[in-house]
């Protein structure tokens, strides 16, 4: 796997504890998939490669104009403490703002209204090869599809994500889909241990999120191939593909499920944000989450995120 990263000083591919400048200028994360990898692995081949200490180095967006769709709900155990059938039969696709994306190191900014601010670690699939109609893509073939991983978190405002009906607009303020620290363009036998990536995310300290990819519903192929029913995809378009258990939000017991249903649907939406805002688990000003994507054996590792809530 080649990890590249995107600074301040353009763009550097990472060796240990080092990164390697790559000569000329790449404007998008497409650019950087064809010039930048050829320059990286001429420069990953050069003992005597001019580099600098990567942890003088801040992380950018390293996926500057990219539109990002997303995958809800596609862990099981995501789906089971949410109160869903962990069985159904379709997948849910939604998208983000372009404007959500941010740096892997920057802060996340919690607008003034909302109270309900939620994490969600998500493995990211970013685009390879263009999609221009539909497409049949298999476990086989999933490679030619897949140009890089990144470890991403689909920031969530729950009270108005839920309450209003808007999954767009409460995932897609500014800040609320950290990127990186690096673009990981794996081979293409690496493609295939997408599964055995482990996703963990913490909170001060605490862990609240750690599970296989493996445990999707909805697996990588298979949801290139619906989505290419939808969208016409550009390489380095990103796809975040679900968050495992463990998220703030909580719904409410059956009981009181059925006690909600008989109220007017304001009532209700207002019983819930109180109900839910008494959690201690939603994030707060001054918040550090920490997260990550490895394999357990460490032979894939795309880095780490450390965001604070502001």
């Amino acid at each position: 796997m080649i990890n590249l990263i995107r600074h301040a000083e353009g763009w550097g591919v990472v060796r240990g504890e080092h990164v390697l400048p790559l000569a000329g200028e790449y404007p998008t994360a497409a650019d950087v998939l064809d010039g930048g990898v050829r320059s990286a692995r001429a420069l990953l081949a050069d003992p005597g490669a001019a580099s600098v200490p990567l942890a003088g180095v801040t992380p950018l967006n390293p996926l500057p104009g990219a539109r990002v769709y997303c995958q809800g709900a596609n862990y099981r155990s995501h789906m089971v403490e949410s109160g869903m059938d962990p069985d159904r039969a379709f997948n849910m696709l939604f998208t983000k703002s372009t404007a959500s994306l941010s740096g892997a190191h920057d802060d996340i900014v919690t607008p003034a209204h909302v109270r309900l601010l939620d994490y969600e670690v998500e493995l990211g699939v970013v685009i390879g090869k263009p999609i221009t109609g539909p497409v049949r893509v298999t476990a086989a073939d999933l490679a030619d599809y897949v140009g890089a991983f990144v470890v991403g978190n689909d920031v969530s405002a729950r009270d108005v994500q839920l309450p209003q009906g808007q999954w767009y607009k409460g995932k897609s303020y500014r800040t609320f889909c950290p990127v990186g620290p690096y673009l990981c363009v794996p081979e293409r036998d690496e493609v295939a241990r997408w599964s055995e990536l482990r996703l963990t995310l913490s909170v001060n300290g605490r862990t609240r999120q750690n599970a296989l990819a493996g445990d999707m519903v909805f697996k990588p192929a298979e949801t290139l191939t619906e989505f290419s029913q939808l969208e016409t995809f550009a390489v380095g378009d990103l796809i975040l593909t679900g968050t495992p258990g463990g998220v703030a939000l909580q719904p409410p017991g059956g009981i009181a499920q059925k006690i909600a249903g008989l109220l007017p649907e304001a009532k209700k939406w207002e019983l819930f944000v109180k109900g839910q805002a008494r959690s201690s688990a939603y994030l707060k000003p001054g918040d550090r989450l920490v997260s990550t994507i490895r394999t357990d054996d460490g032979g894939l590792d795309l880095g780490v995120q450390h965001n604070t809530v502001r």
